[in-house]
């Protein structure tokens, strides 16, 4: 539980036996481990209700009806809560007792010593040898009854510390009597305070209320507002928002209280409004204003409202990024496309419009995106190329990039503190997105402790957070598709969770989704004829970037997933026989995994030492695997059952190239030249009859269905004009009949305000890598 200053945590941090759990962050440590272990929502959600009474039974009905509110969940989902919390609390040593215990056909009790971990105070054993009942007064704790014997059984050393206690108890207990019987009647006028035990489990045990967020929602309404920025100072917001009146966006201003909005420009008919930046000095705001036929222009107004200004032209562009330049005379651009494409870093000087470009170290498949100085001028920190998703900084004159993180992730926006040494950025874990802190000296990383938050940004001053919080659910659907358009979309396998990346086999019989359904996020499998033989695959975390892959005869899946030190690897799963293996992939980062020709021959997508991706062909009949062919600069491939080819999107631009089985270099080329986009370069299927389709959204439609590629014309439909799909894949039924892709059945964003801590909590800040989020060393 993370606090503003003004209200202090109860207790966020409890001891369990030899582990300590850190409930903001859901880690579990102790003494010796290399880094913590995290534990799902649902499995903390367990912990809680065990914690609530040490020792004592808590049946399975109670733990259903607590953490599985409003829900038919099987004992499965319980099981697996239960045994990720116990695999959390093994030891090294196989003799040591069980943490918790079973209670067959019953529920569950737990069987070890809880204290509280308190800066201000010392640790509060729930031990009843221990604590005195002579009064209540002196109770520091409420003490639960009856405790197992294994939670006070003492050795001889704590047999000492007892009778040394007792004595010193008997010595005060005098002194404190008068005092007693001044507060007696206090006392009385209220009821015994929780624990601190308690108030960590459930804030206190009476209902008081919800307990307190550390951040503030200024937003309010419908609809999404994004892309926030703040006044250097943080007491002003601007964003990005939705007008449900007119089609497209438009940029909002307020402070960082809940007071009314106020337009900053009103832009005209037909354009939307984007991006907004503010300048150091406070007075302006620059933004993108885009219209139809991919027109783009950066323009700059007052803070206040009044005339704009025009600064550059951007038509055609996409990931269009810029901020400005410490002494706010000019702005920093990323690479852009389009009709004004411009490879690497610039900064444009405002007054004389002239283009400066940076000196440094580019390779030629390499999109710089979202660069930003330090506040204190002597940085630029980038993402190198969004589709792989790393974070890499320079000196702000230019030199030799070097790269800070090292995990090929979905970064979601990012900002400088204002010690120009921290960043915090948004990266999506399994099916949320969190916000995290990186001290770029050290490379020490830390949760900042917030869910389903994205793009921040920092206040150059007093470092205030402002950022999207952004809590979709999305649901599965299958939509008809037919030559005269697309039918109604239907729902598949209802769940309160969130679930993403449907892919149906070459049969249309077997489906594989990733789902957070059961408290843990998993791969799920299910036989279409059969909707009750959803099950998860046990014993595999997939990764949430990139969808799976079914072999030819629909009987094996390639997924690509992360062991329990973050490590991605590809994994064969067989899901009707529920088998899982490793495989020995001989490259040192797999991005992604496809099935060639036929069983024998595997595609991946790879990054090298070198950083440099590229797609390539092995024959894994041989130990160890042959290498065929590559091609370098792909972000994302495909293969094509149907025309036994490679589809695939490269780094260095939008479009979709093919290649042969072989990947022949001979035999690439470009197919499309603007579908996909490099934004969304995941969301496009083929289908085994060849079909290749796409998914984007325009102003007045958020899902749009295009089939690409085709020898007339492509075939563009307004798939739900409300409802936006997940943009980490989806699949085509066998003959193109049907999508089976995600949706969001409820979705939004406001923007959350708090101040930062000056240092973000950790519980062991000695470990310089994180177990979800790997860092560069810096040495």
């Amino acid at each position: 539980m993370i606090s503003n200053d003004s209200e202090r945590p109860t207790a966020d941090v409890i001891r369990i036996g030899d582990f300590i759990v850190t409930f903001s962050s859901r880690e579990v440590m102790s003494e010796g481990m290399r880094r913590p272990r995290r534990l799902t929502p649902k499995a903390l959600g367990v912990l809680r209700m065990l914690l609530r009474s040490p020792g004592a039974v808590v049946t399975r009905d109670e733990l259903f009806a607590e953490v599985w509110p409003d829900t038919l969940p099987t004992n499965d989902v319980l099981t697996q809560a239960v045994t990720q919390l116990r695999k959390a609390f093994a030891s090294d040593d196989d003799a040591a007792a069980p943490y918790i215990e079973t209670i067959a056909k019953t529920g569950y009790r737990l069987l070890v010593a809880v204290s509280v971990v308190e800066d201000a105070a010392p640790a509060l054993l729930i031990e009843p040898d221990l604590q005195q009942p002579a009064a209540s007064v002196l109770t520091v704790a409420e003490v639960p009854a009856a405790l197992p014997p294994v939670l006070t059984e003492l050795d001889p050393i704590k047999r000492r510390r007892r009778r040394l206690r007792r004595y010193a108890v008997v010595a005060v207990g005098m002194a404190m009597l008068v005092a007693l019987l001044v507060m007696a009647g206090m006392l009385m006028q209220r009821d015994p305070p929780a624990s601190a035990v308690d108030a960590a489990v459930e804030d206190g045990t009476r209902v008081i209320g919800s307990p307190q967020r550390p951040y503030r929602l200024i937003t309010a309404t419908a609809g999404f507002e994004t892309y926030p920025t703040l006044s250097p100072d943080g007491s002003q917001i601007a964003y990005e928002a939705d007008v449900p009146s007119r089609p497209g966006s438009v940029i909002k201003v307020q402070t960082s209280g809940n007071t009314p909005a106020r337009l900053l420009v009103e832009p005209p008919n037909g354009m939307s409004d984007r991006f907004p930046s503010w300048s150091p000095d406070g007075r302006e705001i620059a933004f993108a204003r885009f219209g139809p036929a991919e027109s783009c222009e950066v323009l700059i107004a007052s803070a206040t409202g009044g005339a704009v200004r025009h600064v550059t032209r951007c038509d055609g562009t996409e990931l269009l990024s810029f901020d400005w330049t410490p002494d706010g005379r000019g702005l920093v651009f990323g690479s852009l496309s389009g009709r004004y494409a411009q490879r690497g870093i610039r900064t444009l000087d405002i007054a004389s419009g002239r283009w400066q470009s940076l000196d440094y170290d580019l390779g030629r498949d390499n999109f710089e995106y979202a660069p930003r100085y330090s506040p204190d001028g002597r940085w630029i920190v980038f993402v190198r190329n969004p589709q792989i998703g790393d974070l890499w900084r320079m000196p702000a004159e230019g030199g030799t990039p070097e790269q800070l993180t090292d995990d090929s992730a979905e970064i979601r926006g990012w900002a400088w503190r204002s010690d120009s040494r921290h960043l915090v950025f948004g990266r999506r874990v399994d099916s949320e997105s969190r916000l995290y802190e990186l001290d770029t000296d050290t490379r020490v990383l830390r949760d900042v402790g917030l869910d389903d938050a994205q793009s921040p940004t920092v206040s150059r001053t007093g470092d205030m957070l402002a950022f999207v919080h952004r809590r979709p659910q999305f649901g599965l659907f299958r939509v008809p598709v037919t030559a005269g358009g697309l039918g109604a979309p239907e729902r598949l396998f209802p769940s309160s969770g969130r679930d993403a990346q449907p892919m149906v086999s070459p049969d249309g019989q077997q489906i594989v989704f990733s789902s957070d359904r059961s408290g843990s996020y998993a791969l799920w499998w299910a036989d279409m004829q059969r909707p009750e033989s959803l099950r998860p695959i046990e014993g595999l975390r997939p990764e949430a970037r990139q969808s799976s892959d079914w072999s030819h005869d629909g009987k094996r899946v390639l997924v690509l997933g992360r062991d329990e030190h973050a490590n991605p690897g590809i994994y064969e799963v067989s899901p009707r026989d529920e088998q899982t293996v490793r495989l020995p992939v001989p490259v040192r980062q797999p991005l992604q995994a496809l099935y060639g020709r036929d069983g024998q021959q595997l595609l991946v997508v790879e990054r090298d030492r070198d950083e440099r991706m590229r797609l390539s062909l092995f024959d894994r009949s041989v130990t160890p695997w042959r290498l065929l062919g590559s091609i370098e600069g792909v972000s994302q491939a495909r293969y094509d059952i149907a025309g036994a080819r490679v589809l695939f999107t490269r780094l260095s631009a939008g479009g979709l190239w093919q290649a042969d089985a072989a990947l022949t270099p001979g035999s690439i080329r470009q197919i499309s030249e603007d579908r996909p986009t490099r934004w969304r370069y995941r969301t496009w299927t083929v289908s085994a009859q060849g079909s290749i389709d796409y998914l984007s959204n325009r102003a007045d439609c958020a899902t749009v269905f295009t089939r690409i590629a085709q020898p007339v014309a492509d075939q563009e439909h307004c798939l739900d004009a409300e409802r936006l799909s997940a943009s980490n894949g989806f699949s085509a039924g066998p003959g193109g009949e049907a999508l089976y892709l995600a949706l969001a059945v409820a979705d939004g964003t406001d923007i959350g305000v708090m101040s930062l801590p000056e240092r973000i909590p950790s519980l062991f800040p000695g470990f310089v890598k994180s177990m979800i989020f790997k860092t560069k060393d810096p040495s």
